[in-house]
């Protein structure tokens, strides 16, 4: 905590913006959805490069492929995931992650004047694109056991259609550790801060924003601050080892100013959730969580607190056939219970050659 609060002081003042790569926080994977995104502690799979990447040598397969897809506000952004990992030796293992968050099929009209009038057959359309590609590295510590440490190196793409891009670059770390039943997880985020560098394509809109008056924006860099992401789980076993039940909480840290959260002290924020996960046999699961807790105001003005719950299911298959493939599903609400935004994640995870550690 003491090193966050040192590298988010030195980075305060150059260009830092809240919100900044907030894609990055939407969470892979529908079974990490169903349990309100409380993964830190607990993951142990392929999306083990975006949670923590110290959860990557858990992973009992020799090589597992990890897909989702999800479609927020009525299907009009949809987000999309791709991970492999892949076995070392039996302490260190490696991880590839790539996400899109996108916005398709905007309507550009721009170009829609002729001179004479308006000629709706000018008017194209483009999309809004957030991309990052993730090498990810897990490793148990020999000399402590139950601990594993890992690192995650990003580079973000974000693209408005053809008139903005941007690149950036940062780094994850994180840590596990493992006590009996006893789960403990730590992902710093953003280590030293991930830097976007914006350029803008201005002879794309120059005319068009100064015949409306609008500010034409200059190139600059933005930079995301960093994060603590730290989550405990504790795996309960019953029916001869047949039914586990695994609850668990998690609590993000932002250090980029007052959000609608729970706690705000000053520049820095703090974010509880918590999620349940129900396991019968490594053949059905079933989840459920509770995140977003925010205070918002009614229909009458009036301040109350609300929250946005998840729930979920997943089928292996595991226990018939030689692949190990996994379905999830997981239905959240971004806003709270009583809007209705609801997401949709459906994900996929295939595991070969299991390996006994």
């Amino acid at each position: 905590m003491a090193l966050a609060w040192a590298t988010v002081c030195g980075l305060y003042g150059q260009q830092a913006r809240k919100y900044s790569n907030a894609f990055l926080e939407l969470g892979v994977g529908a079974a990490a959805g169903g349990m309100a995104n409380c993964r830190t502690a607990t993951v142990s799979d392929v999306t083990s490069g975006y949670w923590n990447a110290a959860g990557l040598p858990y992973s009992t397969e020799k090589h597992e492929l990890g897909l989702m897809h999800a479609e927020y506000f009525a299907g009009v952004a949809k987000f999309d995931y791709a991970g492999f990992s892949t076995r070392i030796d039996t302490s260190r293992r490696l991880g590839l992650t790539v996400l899109r968050f996108g916005v398709d099929d905007i309507p550009n009209t721009l170009d829609i004047r002729d001179g004479t009038g308006y000629d709706f057959a000018r008017i194209t359309g483009f999309s809004v694109a957030d991309w990052a590609f993730m090498v990810s590295y897990g490793q148990k510590v020999g000399l402590v056991p139950g601990l594993s440490v890992g690192g995650t190196l990003k580079v973000v793409n974000r693209t408005v259609g053809p008139f903005a891009t941007a690149w950036g670059f940062g780094l994850d770390l994180g840590a596990q550790y493992r006590w009996k039943n006893l789960l403990v997880g730590l992902n710093y985020r953003d280590v030293t801060g991930t830097f976007n560098a914006w350029t803008f394509n201005t002879e794309t809109f120059e005319e068009a924003f100064k015949q409306s008056g609008q500010e034409i924006p200059q190139n600059n860099v933005e930079v995301t601050l960093p994060s603590l992401r730290m989550g405990a789980g504790y795996g309960l076993k019953f029916f001869y080892n047949k039914l586990w039940i695994t609850p668990a909480l998690e609590l993000d840290v932002f250090f980029d100013g007052k959000r609608n959260v729970v706690v705000n002290a000053g520049r820095m924020s703090l974010d509880p959730k918590a999620g349940l996960e129900v396991g019968y046999r490594e053949l059905v699961f079933l989840r459920g969580g509770v995140m977003n807790i925010q205070e918002v105001r009614d229909d009458r003005g009036r301040r109350v607190w609300t929250a946005a719950p998840t729930v979920g299911a997943g089928f292996s298959f595991a226990p018939f056939t030689k692949l190990k493939l996994s379905i999830d599903y997981t239905l959240s609400n971004l806003t709270g219970f009583s809007a209705n935004l609801y997401a949709h994640l459906v994900s996929l995870r295939f595991g070969f050659n299991k390996v006994q550690l």
